[in-house]
């Protein structure tokens, strides 16, 4: 166990007085030699130990550092997650809103195209119904035209009775195939 209170220097060491040793001692060169490779190893050991320190220190200021780094890291790590919620949360309601708009929009365009059915069949009716009437009418324009005609054609001719006339009588032609048509429906 080393007792904290004791601090010996290499300097310590070097001035270190043995005394004069009287009848038997210890060769003063050998003792000499022997506190200048303490003093010299203390020293080594010394350097060394502060060496470990100023590395032991450095290191725990690089963990320290790393640790901060670590929960900076962290903690945006779980602000990026937070953040991924968020976007993606803020993308599924834009997402459906947006399906919410195209459905009304379409919903619209079907309703206004419905609507634009209905008139056109409306329309297409009563163009319908026009052409049966044009058709009536010309119809029967026709037939009394044919009916004024055979009575024409049957009545005998009186030359007295007759109104003079400008221009010349046209000879019978046939009723075209177009008007039979017409007249047939």
């Amino acid at each position: 166990m080393i007792d904290e209170s004791f601090h010996l220097t290499p300097v310590d060491i070097r001035r270190y007085d043995f005394g004069r040793a009287t009848i038997r001692g210890y060769d003063a060169a050998k003792v000499e030699a022997f506190r200048d490779q303490v003093a010299k190893e203390l020293e080594d050991i010394i350097r060394s130990n502060q060496d470990l320190d100023s590395k032991a220190k450095a290191n725990q200021e690089q963990l320290r550092a790393f640790r901060e780094r670590d929960k900076a890291l962290n903690e945006a790590l779980v602000s990026a997650q937070q953040l991924r919620g968020e976007i993606r949360e803020q993308a599924e309601r834009e997402a459906n809103l947006i399906l919410r708009e195209a459905r009304a929009e379409a919903d619209r365009m079907l309703d206004e195209a419905r609507n634009d059915i209905r008139k056109l069949d409306d329309e297409v009716a009563a163009l319908e119904r026009s052409r049966r009437a044009f058709i009536g009418q010309f119809r029967a324009l026709a037939e009394r035209q044919l009916s004024e005609l055979d009575a024409a054609e049957s009545a005998p001719l009186q030359r007295d009775a007759q109104p003079a006339r400008s221009e010349p009588v046209r000879p019978m032609q046939k009723t075209p195939a177009w008007l039979d048509s017409l007249v047939k429906e």
